[in-house]
């Protein structure tokens, strides 16, 4: 049977597929486009989706054999499910191995805005250091502050256990509220969201891309938090009203943010690169050389399971028999 995987991978999680099956992998070093997906699977029966698009309109031109697209990542927002259901095509994705290290970039980034690492070190680069001065480069403390987590799974979950290290009130919010031992091993407190973006000096999006969390965090809600408040998205860019964020920025709403994910990714929104109290990073959240092989190896434990006839570990849709 043939694989395709649609972007680079190293070549050791790879390996247990070429036992097996035929592997073909984009070799180009960028996301193919959807003409170029569809060539590929006309004769596929495994996708290894790394950063494509597979939408209703590439689920309808591909070829009757594929049987299953492993997304590489932990969100699949980038595959419409539901209709692959329909089609009786199953949908992986690679929860659990990218937990920790995200919670890490999550953290990297807060600490990185709250003490202005971003703008010191340019400060540095640039010359401009000319020796110790009291009140220069001041940032804002993290030990001792209140964080609120919105969405409370494994990563949220991972962000408020690094909490307990800076002696932090940790806050939460999610679709339900965490059993009460959790709740005491994390020292969380179940709030409307409303209510915890009033009370957090630091506020941690980890939530999934649905209908429900597009633009979750808007206007409205951004001119609750306090003026000495950062926000730190690490989830999806659409979760968050990027025009919003950077007139809340602008207008000295908040006093800063953190952004590994962009609403319009690539694209950052215009006036967000220029302001030096925001810290951007290119989607790196599970950005470890150690956590990105491991996805490959869920992705391919996924696969050599569909195509050998047994459920995948990490099934995502309920795929109709065809």
């Amino acid at each position: 049977m043939k694989v395709f995987v649609s972007y680079w991978l190293p070549d050791a999680p790879l390996n247990a597929l070429r036992e097996k099956h035929t592997v073909v992998v984009n070799e180009e070093n960028r996301v193919l486009t959807a003409q170029e997906l569809v060539a590929q699977l006309a004769d596929s029966d495994a996708l290894l989706c790394v950063g494509s698009r597979v939408d209703r309109a590439v689920l309808d031109a591909v070829g009757p054999r594929l049987k299953i697209v492993a997304n590489w990542g932990v969100g699949y927002n980038n595959i419409d499910a539901d209709y692959a259901a329909q089609k009786g095509i199953m949908v992986t994705n690679t929860p659990d191995v990218l937990t920790e290290t995200t919670a890490d970039l999550s953290w990297a980034i807060l600490m990185a805005v709250a003490r202005r690492v971003v703008e010191a070190d340019a400060y540095v680069r640039a010359g401009q250091f000319q020796g110790f001065k009291p009140f220069a480069m001041l940032g804002a403390d993290v030990w001792g502050k209140t964080l609120g987590i919105i969405g409370c799974g494994r990563i949220g979950q991972a962000v408020g256990r690094r909490a307990q290290g800076f002696g932090m009130r940790v806050l939460y919010h999610n679709r339900k509220p965490l059993d009460k031992e959790t709740e005491r091993a994390l020292g969380a407190r179940y709030m409307e969201i409303d209510a915890l973006l009033k009370e957090s000096d630091f506020v941690s999006l980890n939530v999934p891309l649905t209908e429900e969390t597009l633009h979750l965090i808007d206007a409205r809600r951004l001119s609750l938090m306090k003026p000495s408040a950062f926000l730190v998205n690490t989830t999806r860019g659409p979760v968050v009203d990027e025009q919003a964020l950077l007139t809340a920025l602008l207008e000295k709403q908040i006093a800063g943010a953190a952004l590994d994910v962009f609403e319009k990714e690539p694209a950052v929104t215009p006036g967000l690169t220029e302001l030096p109290n925001v810290v951007l990073t290119p989607h790196i959240g599970s950005g470890s050389w150690e956590t990105r092989t491991a996805m490959a190896y869920v992705s391919v434990r996924n696969i050599i399971a569909a195509l050998e006839g047994q459920p995948p570990p990490n099934l995502v849709n309920k795929p109709i028999c065809q």
